[in-house]
């Protein structure tokens, strides 16, 4: 019998299946089903630590080559070399052999070495070659200082010699023999100093450090290096300064030396005498370009090398994920040393079963092995993981309900209904035709340039971009209830002719009032636009949309709630039907169904009919009657069930018996809700206890690798093409079921009762929350239209020309901005909120786990680094 065909109504049909496969070809094997993406292997040695199994040390080198990877990555980055991107989407890689790894593996190593030298001899030359440029800077500079302390020591003297207890030129003027002070050397006049760079950012500390410290017995000068250095270390810019300090004695000159390097300065040596200032400036400079020649030399060796490196880059690491995700997969295999042979189980789609074996025959081919790989279905009691049959379209809406909880296996999934009614409640909402047509132009342009804009890494963009089939069906619905509401950026669209008709008789001064049309013309689509304007709309659009509120929550809930049935149905679960749905739909029903009829029949109701001299001849015109409030309705059929005060429909009296009927049956739901379901179960529990059947949680743990070698080598050699029969228990997931207790199912059906009874109320309440955002919107539309693009159409002249430009565009962001993003996504996350709480709260289980198979193409699609590449 063929297997059902997958939808998205409920989780595909999955198998859990053994594979045994000969140790040579393992790793050919799990690469070919990681092309396909449609396993997932079970951990069959959850027992071992991740050191003690047996491909650690092919992981361990696959880490060493990844790491060995990025770090060319990095060097690229640093020397601005563009990378080639791969196109995951066009190009494939085919699996490489284990020699093509070894291989890669030995490269990588011997480039690593070389980059590294080069990389390290390039940013020691380039440390010395801003050293000599540090250098040749401090030379000059520090010429001008010296100069300037020649020719002026007079100044230097004045300078220095604050401190009575060190008068720095106090041996200048006890040798007056010597001649001119301003020519003498200043080792005759024992003084010393000390020349260099230090960063700009730290020259005002500094100076506050040497003052403090040597109480101001001391001379600087500093001039600014006008050419910004960079720091070979990490590439960033330095801005510095270059310093010369005078001071008196050798203790003083050591102290300022400290300090100088512990803020970072680089000292460096200076001649006082010009002459040979200016051969050391000679030297300076012809090393300087024996160096930047030797450089440019070892740049252009290594660009040349990460160029190389650069083509193959992002294919070498989608390369080494793949082998290294391959081997963490055959860590999870379970190996059996007599046959050395790979034992694995897995879940996988029932219906990707003539692929898989497909795959393993191929596999089986190219390596021309003996003995195939085997491949059996096997069956078990344990839950199956939930997979969702998707498309780009539904991907969305699915991921919706994903992120709030995982379907169980065969339950009803939410995310189809989904595709509907979350767009829909979002437009009511948003409704409007001008804003709903922006949101559907930006969603259909992501579609229509996909591909490109698959690869713009913005987060808040590619939130957008991911929800794309989500924004494009919220826009059409917008625009459609946009059209019913007969609003488009907050003004009418006057598409037929109105309903309503003013009087011609009124005089000056009478207050005006439309009266219906009544020659049968109704508005034929949507809200008359002749509302639009009129004093009362606010009034009778609250009514409208209040009252629609509640008949849209009640027709989600009770869909929602219709669908705990099917789920009832689907587990073989009657007692759940009639312990809880049943009930449960009539308590609902009983109440708030009622109250959907009420508002129906008193909308079909003319409750202001003509005059009784303007019915036609031989039609007795009906008494005048007030409608009812049917919110102090719903609330007096329970406080006071005897007393009618404004009649709905005939005169109260079978309005009366039926509210009072439909309250008693709503009361007696609720002890059946209470105790109906834990009863029959502990009944159900004693009568299959009674007749010798051991507990659901008493089943002993039997796993598909269990029993003696020759069953095992039987089932190997009989049942290739067939199934095995595995009951099990609790196994090593730690799966499995409870033993039966009565308090605990009491206490969570008391839960449950008393949360679904009062949640009828809270959650038709919640819906009105449609109502609220749908006014909000208008009237914010209403108001930004007011303030903005009505003063430019008002005007008139040049000016007005100008204000028009003016608001308009101010209108038109204001509306993009705050009207389509900001109010847009509010009533997409109250759209949420309904969904999630009101809705989903009636049926979803959410208890399943999610199917999570082996594959290539979703690992790199989730790999940040990969993206950065393709």
């Amino acid at each position: 019998m063929a297997p059902a065909k997958d939808t998205m109504f409920r989780s595909v049909d999955m198998s859990m299946v053994q594979l045994y496969v000969a140790n040579e070809i393992g790793r050919e094997v799990i690469n070919a089903l990681g092309e396909i993406g449609q396993i997932q292997f079970r951990d069959l040695n959850s027992e071992t630590s991740a050191f003690q199994r047996t491909f650690t040390q092919e992981i361990r080198r696959l880490d060493n080559v990844e790491r060995q990877l990025r770090y060319f990555h990095s060097q690229m980055e640093k020397a601005g070399i563009p990378l080639r991107k791969l196109d995951l989407d066009i190009e494939s890689l085919a699996a490489p052999s284990t020699s093509e790894i070894d291989e890669l593996s030995d490269r990588s190593q011997s480039l690593e070495q070389r980059v590294a030298s080069l990389n390290d001899s390039y940013e020691t030359l380039k440390k010395r070659e801003v050293e000599l440029i540090e250098w040749r800077w401090v030379l000059k500079e520090a010429g001008g200082f010296f100069d300037r302390a020649h020719g002026n020591v007079d100044e230097l003297r004045t300078s220095i010699d604050q401190d009575d207890d060190a008068p720095l030129l106090q041996d200048v003027e006890q040798h007056p023999q010597n001649g001119d002070a301003g020519e003498r050397s200043l080792s005759i006049m024992n003084i010393g100093f000390v020349s260099g760079v230090i960063p700009r950012e730290r020259v005002a500390a500094f100076e506050r450090i040497l003052w403090r410290t040597l109480r101001g017995n001391l001379y600087m000068n500093q001039s600014e290096i006008p050419e910004t250095l960079v720091d070979p270390t990490n590439n960033e810019s330095v801005d510095k300064n270059v310093f010369v300090i005078f001071a008196h004695g050798k203790e003083i000159i050591a102290k300022i030396r400290k300090i100088s390097e512990s803020l970072g300065a680089d000292l460096y040596a200076v001649d006082e005498n010009s002459d040979l200032r200016r051969d050391q400036i000679h030297e300076v400079n012809t090393r300087l370009s024996d160096l930047g020649s030797v450089l440019r030399n070892t740049k252009q060796t290594l660009d040349a090398e990460l160029t190389q490196i650069a083509r193959s880059l992002a294919a070498w690491i989608v390369i080494i994920k793949k082998e290294k995700a391959v081997y963490e997969t055959l860590n999870l295999l379970s190996y059996d040393h007599a046959r050395k042979t790979l034992i694995a189980e897995a879940w996988c789609p029932s219906n990707s079963l003539p692929q898989i074996k497909a795959a393993l025959q191929d596999v089986n081919n190219r390596a021309g092995l003996a003995v195939p790989s085997i491949i059996n279905e096997i069956r078990t009691n344990k839950t199956p993981p939930t997979l969702q049959k998707t498309n780009r379209f539904t991907e969305g809406f699915q991921t919706i309900i994903n992120a709030y909880g995982t379907s169980k296996y065969h339950e009803v999934n939410p995310g189809l209904p989904t595709i509907v009614t979350f767009p829909f409640l979002f437009a009511v909402m948003f409704g409007d035709l001008g804003h709903g047509f922006i949101m559907f132009c930006a969603a259909a342009a992501m579609i229509y340039w996909e591909k490109p804009l698959k690869k713009v890494r913005d987060e808040l963009f590619t939130m957008a971009y991911y929800g794309r089939y989500i924004m494009l069906m919220m826009g059409i619905f917008s625009m459609y209830t946009g059209l019913i509401y007969n609003d488009i950026f907050s003004r009418s669209m006057s598409l037929f002719s109105s309903a309503w008709e003013w009087p011609t008789d009124f005089k000056k001064g009478d207050t005006v009032v439309a009266h219906l049309n009544r020659d049968g013309h109704r508005y034929p689509f949507g809200l008359d636009w002749m509302w639009h304007g009129a004093e009362n709309e606010l009034l009778f659009a609250n009514s409208y949309k209040m009252k629609l509120s509640i008949l849209m929550g009640w027709c989600h809930m009770t869909y929602s709630l219709c669908l705990s049935y099917i789920n009832a149905r689907r587990f073989k679960s009657p007692i759940d039907i009639w312990g809880n749905f049943i009930p449960g739909m009539i308590f609902f029903q009983s109440i708030f169904g009622y109250l959907v009829f009420t508002i129906v029949y008193k909308w079909s109701t003319d409750w202001y009919p003509l005059a009784p001299d303007d019915w036609p001849a031989g039609v007795q015109a009906p008494n005048h009657r007030n409608p009812p409030g049917l919110l102090n309705m719903l609330i007096y059929m329970f406080l006071q069930p005897d007393k009618i005060d404004v009649p709905l429909y005939g005169d109260g009296t079978y309005q009366k018996i039926i509210q009072n009927f439909l309250v008693v049956i709503a009361i007696i739901q609720v002890p059946i809700l209470l105790f109906l379901k834990p009863f029959y179960l502990r009944w159900e529990h004693n009568q299959a206890r009674a007749k010798g059947y051991r507990g659901i949680g008493e089943t002993s743990r039997i796993s598909a690798l269990d029993g003696d070698d020759d069953d095992r080598r039987a089932s190997i050699a009989s049942e290739t093409e067939g199934v095995d029969m595995i009951t099990q228990g609790i196994d090593n997931d730690g799966e499995g079921h409870e033993e039966f207790e009565f308090g605990e199912v009491m206490i969570h059906q008391v839960i449950h009762t008393i949360e679904f009874c009062l949640n009828c109320v809270s959650h038709t309440a919640s819906y009105l929350r449609l109502w609220a955002l749908s006014l909000a919107h208008q009237q914010l539309s209403l108001v930004l239209w007011s303030m903005t693009l009505n003063n430019g159409l008002t005007s008139t002249g040049i000016g007005g020309v100008i204000t028009l430009v003016i608001t308009f565009y101010m209108w038109f962001f204001l509306s993009v901005c705050v009207l389509v993003v900001m109010e847009g996504t509010s009533a997409m996350l109250h759209s949420l909120r309904l969904h999630w709480v009101e809705a989903m709260s009636k049926h979803f289980m959410g208890d399943g786990i999610a199917f999570e198979p082996f594959s290539f193409r979703q690992m790199l699609e989730e790999d940040e680094e990969v993206k950065e590449f393709s």
